[in-house]
Formats: structure tokens, sequence, C-alpha cells
């Protein structure tokens, strides 16, 4: 028999206070001064309700690097960040290309029970760009995959990629693009500018990852194919992604937490931490991803959490590992850089890390409204306290967060999947 809770006096998409009782999953009822028999109340005064997150873009390393993540370790770090449902990236080893690699991932998820897990099938073979995966099979499989992505990889073949969208026509599936033309990108450390020409590194150009989108735009407009553009980071792709969306093109996209912060001059202490693909950019493409958020053209906060072993990042820059992890901090980010400046609201929030995430995975049961009915996927958040990020204190198994020591607000209170908590009084349960 599940348990009862009353919610009380939360602010729902940081509205008016209101009581939320949960029952058998479902919110039962939304109002004032709810009651049931036998429910356990949690003291929600002060905080902020939010439809569970929904990560569009998370790396789990299993199978094959789990001494970077496991799917268990990863999605109790989903679950401490306010997370209910995570899309596992295909880039493991194996990769997932196959029914049988997404099946796997997506029986993990449930097994480890802290947050649901969809699994991102490869688009091609081994990500090696060259053969189109096994869409079909793995958007049949129990684990119904609608992404597919090469992540870490671009589908930089013009035939391969419009072959991939076609296909995925067939059942309401999205191809999710590394936009990243690689032969302008050889040897390529960070952001090409004026720092990286100060620091003596070998740049990774603007148009590198402009030059694709403008491509895979046009191809999704001639094939009527979704596209989703993962980790958007310069200003002039804002501009040709509003111009496809503008043209009606069937073009989603999304922007990590560490482009709404952080920039190119993180790269002067030559930490490998600040090491990443697509690179930190320059202060004036984070305002203009800002703005994008803000506006709808950028459709998604999406974490692009990656961990990865100590040795991977303590390490020379040159041939340290790219990525950081994310999960855990990527409310307080969104807050510091989007609410906190008066570019969104909690209702804002709630639609680019939960409603707009759902929709485009194709995930029925989440980034629902908090109303009765709704699977209880809920997120309490309170936004007050500021707190010095403590990488030791993190649930991740890895500790690649560029963030250590930066004070950052907020604090995740408790999640709820489907009317069981997964975190309460900010514990994993």
């Amino acid at each position: 028999m599940s348990t009862v809770y009353v919610i009380r006096n939360a602010r729902l998409l940081g509205g008016d206070p209101a009581d939320v009782l949960v029952r058998d999953g479902e919110i039962a009822e939304v109002g004032r001064d709810l009651s049931a028999a036998g429910a356990q109340v949690v003291d929600a005064t002060g905080l902020i309700a939010l439809p569970g997150l929904v990560d569009l873009h998370t790396h789990l390393r299993e199978p094959g690097r789990e001494d970077a993540e496991t799917v268990g370790t990863g999605t109790r770090a989903a679950a401490m960040g306010g997370y209910t449902a995570v899309h596992a990236m295909a880039n493991t080893d194996p990769v997932a290309d196959t029914a049988g690699v997404v099946e796997q991932v997506w029986r993990l998820g449930r097994e480890a029970g802290y947050c649901d897990v969809q699994p991102v099938g490869a688009v091609t073979v081994g990500i090696r760009g060259q053969q189109l995966a096994e869409l079909g099979a793995m958007a049949d499989s129990a684990a119904r995959v609608r992404v597919f992505s090469d992540d870490g990889h671009c589908v930089s073949d013009a035939v391969i990629m419009r072959r991939a969208l076609e296909y995925v026509k067939a059942f309401d599936g999205v191809v999710a693009q590394h936009a990243q033309e690689p032969r302008l990108t050889e040897g390529a450390q960070m952001n090409e500018g004026e720092m990286s020409a100060r620091l003596g590194m070998t740049g990774w150009p603007a148009v590198a990852e402009e030059a694709i989108i403008a491509r895979d735009v046009l191809l999704a407009q001639h094939v009527g194919a979704r596209l989703h553009v993962c980790h958007v980071s310069t200003a002039g792709s804002v501009e040709i992604i509003r111009w496809a969306k503008s043209k009606g093109a069937p073009v989603t996209a999304e922007v990590t937490p560490h482009h709404l912060l952080l920039t190119d001059s993180c790269a002067q202490s030559y930490d490998p931490i600040y090491k990443v693909n697509p690179p930190l950019r320059t202060a004036d493409d984070v305002t203009a991803l800002r703005h994008a958020l803000a506006d709808g053209t950028i459709d998604v906060v999406a974490t692009d959490h990656a961990p990865h072993p100590v040795e991977a990042k303590e390490t020379e820059w040159n041939v340290a590992a790219m990525g950081m992890i994310g999960l855990e901090t990527a409310l307080s980010v969104v807050q510091h850089a989007m609410v906190d400046t008066g570019l969104l609201d909690w209702t804002g929030v709630a639609e680019r890390m939960s409603f707009a995430p759902a929709r485009i995975g194709r995930l029925n049961g989440q980034g629902r409204p908090l109303e009765a009915g709704s699977p209880a996927n809920i997120t309490l958040y309170d936004p007050s306290p500021r707190r010095a990020v403590d990488p030791s204190a993190m649930t991740s198994k890895s500790r690649n967060t560029p963030y250590a020591g930066m004070e950052l607000p907020g604090r995740v209170v408790a999640t709820f999947l489907r009317g069981r908590p997964t975190v309460l009084e900010g514990k994993l349960q």
C-alpha cells in the first residue's frame, strides 16, 4: 500500500501557497487546508513546487565506463538535483546502437528506481558516422527509443543525416545533433578567439557549430522531420535557430547550465575542469544564450552531465577528457543565471526544465502540470540559501564540477517520483 502525502504550503511554480495531496502515485488534489487519514505531512513552507525535472542529455556511462558513473550513481545524482527522468546518451561501451543495449540501460534504470531512464539510441553504428544504426529496432524495443544521437561525434555526412531524419519520421522520433564540423575542429582545445590566441591553444571556431546547424535545419525542413540541436554555444547558432523557427522548421534546441554561466576566460587557469565540448565561449555568447532561452528560441536546459574519473581530468589540458558533471547543480545555476537576473520566472523554468524536454523526448508520464490526475513527479526547491559548491559532498561517482568553491543559490529539498520520495529533507531515500 502506497504512502499518502500532503505537501503543505508549497508555492506552485513560484505562485501562491497551496497544498498538494499525493495518493497512489498521482496528485489527487490541489487546494488549501487539505488532509487525508494517515497522510504523511511534508512542510513545504517557503519552497517552490516544480514538476519533476527532465534532462534530455545525460551521460550515465554504463555499460563500459563504470569507473566514471553507473546508472545507479547517476540517477541518484539526478534525484538530488530534482530530476525524475533523464535521457541516457548512447556513447557507452558497447555503444547503444542496438535494441539489446538500449534495453539493458532501460532495465538498469528501472532497477535503480531513482528516476526514469530513457535511453538515447545512436544514429550510426558505433557512432562512427558511416552507417545508420538499428533505429527502427530500438524504437520498437521495450525501451521505446524516440531520441537518437551520436553525441560526442557529429553526424557530419549530409546524406547519412538526411536518411536518419527520414527514418525517424516514421515513428515520430527526433535526431539530436552534436553540431561540430570535424574538419574545422581538428586538434581544437578551446574556443577560437582572443583568449585562445593569448593562451597559445588551438581554437574551436564558432563557425564549426553554426555551419552544421544551418545545414541540418534546412535538411529537417526539407524532410519534415524533427531535429534537436544539442548544447548550443554561440550567438551565431542562436540566430540560425531563430531564423529556422521563423520559417516553420521542426527544430528545437538546448543549452547547458555551464554555457549560461561560464566563459572562455576560465581557461586562463589551464585547469582542465573547464575543458568541455563544445567549449566555453565568450561573454557575448553567454548573453545571447541567456536571452535566447528567455525568449524561447532555445527550448530546453539540458545538463550534458559528463562524468570522468579523476585521472582523466587531473592531467595536462591537451590530453584531458572533455566534459563536466551538472545534474546536482543545474537548477541552482539556472536560478543564478536566469531567475535572479529577471530573465525567467519559475513558470518559465518549469517549461524549459520539465515540460519542454518531456515533450521533445515524448515522455508522456513526465513534464505534466501540477494538478489533479497528473503523476506525482514533484520537485520541492528552496531558492533562498546560498552555498559554496563542495565536490566531495556530491552524489555522482565523479567530481569534475566546474563550480567547486563557487557560491550558488538554492537547494533541492525533496523529489517525488510517482508519489514516492527519492529525496526528502535534502537526503536520498
